[in-house]
């Protein structure tokens, strides 16, 4: 499957922005969320192909928010990659527990976002 429709989840319009840019000027298709549960209504509303999770938010955080898509048969198998600021291997290790496909660490490079997204294409 090559994925075209990802989803961010950010609460910061600064990290939504970066990421959006980054994307669009790559051909994909974006929609934004800034919290876990304004992403999971939009999972359910539109089904992405990859959700960018950040951890650290209002409300669910974004740990909360990758286990219950992992954990409901409509959403798991859509691969997540945590996008955080969070650089403990701790926090990796709980990441990838809670259902995410990868871990990358703020601030975003552009060129790796694109490799980690084109190894799951």
């Amino acid at each position: 499957m090559t994925i075209k429709k990802i989803l961010i989840v950010d609460d910061s319009p600064t990290e939504r922005y970066f990421l959006t840019d980054i994307l669009v000027k790559n051909g994909f298709l974006v929609s934004t969320a800034e919290h876990g549960e304004e992403a999971l209504l939009k999972i359910k509303a539109d089904k992405p192909q990859l959700i960018l999770m950040d951890v650290v938010m209002p409300g669910q955080n974004g740990f909360q928010v990758t286990r219950a898509i992992a954990r409901n048969p409509e959403t798991k198998d859509i691969p997540v990659i945590m996008c955080t600021s969070k650089n403990q291997e701790t926090d990796r290790i709980w990441g990838l527990r809670q259902g995410a496909c990868d871990y990358l660490i703020k601030p975003i490079v552009p060129q790796e976002l694109l490799a980690k997204i084109a190894s799951l294409s």
